[in-house]
């Protein structure tokens, strides 16, 4: 019997890499599938994979129906065994209804990938409609870590290495090696409305990286850290966010 199941992680855990090889699995063993994903870091029409692994897709957007993308393919003749849904979060819970018509009314399996939370640590809409109607929800045993090499559990947003939590849900950007070096972080993150012209830019620049729960609470990022284990510290005392001048504005809300 087809499935709707919901593969979970936070970033940089192997989503879109299980994309891609669950998609070759089932077009080694004859099946037709399609791949759908929506605001891939490597541009429109792509899934992409932090390991370099990257094919072509069908770009999700507010108006996709995915009932009659499906009823198109196999009117025309094609063979649609399976869909790879690629960056799930960002799809509305409507579509997300449309996955479950799909695998309950033409016995299509469906395979969703995405993250559960955003940087705020709440729950995506498309995420959440997904959880509620999957047949399996399956978290990602490859573990992403935090700075400090504990397991990642959140997804943080930051501005010139300093953690935010309030601004629009989504804004694309990539992950950052944070490895507390700050010219390195600043090459990978991604600036604001990079395509308008250079005066018109925001000097600030949007990153992501994941922290375990006990910094993301402290608003402890990696820059930070690394900031603050140059400094005299008075006190054996751990890392806090009391020491870290950009989590100020949030200790005090």
């Amino acid at each position: 019997m087809a499935e709707l199941v919901f593969f979970s992680g936070t970033m940089d855990c192997g989503k879109s890499t299980l994309a891609l090889q669950m998609d070759h699995n089932h077009r080694a063993r004859g099946r037709g599938g399609v791949r759908f994903s929506c605001n891939d870091r490597a541009g429109d029409s792509t899934i992409s994979s932090r390991l370099g692994l990257q094919t072509d897709a069908v770009e999700v957007v507010d108006s996709t129906d995915f009932w009659d993308e499906v009823v198109a393919r196999r009117t025309n003749g094609l063979r649609v065994d399976y869909l790879i849904c690629d960056e799930a979060q960002f799809y509305s819970p409507v579509q997300v209804e449309q996955l479950a018509r799909v695998v309950d009314e033409m016995a299509v399996d469906v395979f969703a990938f995405g993250i559960t939370s955003d940087f705020r640590t709440r729950l995506f809409p498309g995420s959440q409609r997904l959880i509620e109607l999957a047949d399996k929800v399956q978290i990602l045993q490859v573990e992403a870590l935090c700075w400090c090499g504990r397991r990642a559990t959140q997804n943080a947003r930051t501005v010139n290495g300093i953690m935010v939590v309030e601004g629009d849900q989504v804004m694309v950007g990539d992950v950052a090696p944070q490895n507390g070096d700050d010219a390195a972080h600043t090459e990978n993150t991604l600036h604001v409305q990079e395509t308008l012209p250079m005066e018109a830019v925001p000097a600030q620049a949007v990153g992501y990286e994941t922290l375990c729960r006990r910094h993301y609470m402290r608003r402890v990022t990696a820059h930070g850290a690394h900031l603050m284990a140059g400094a005299d510290q008075p006190l054996p005392f751990d890392i806090d966010a009391c020491l870290w001048p950009g989590a100020g504005a949030v200790r005090h809300s």
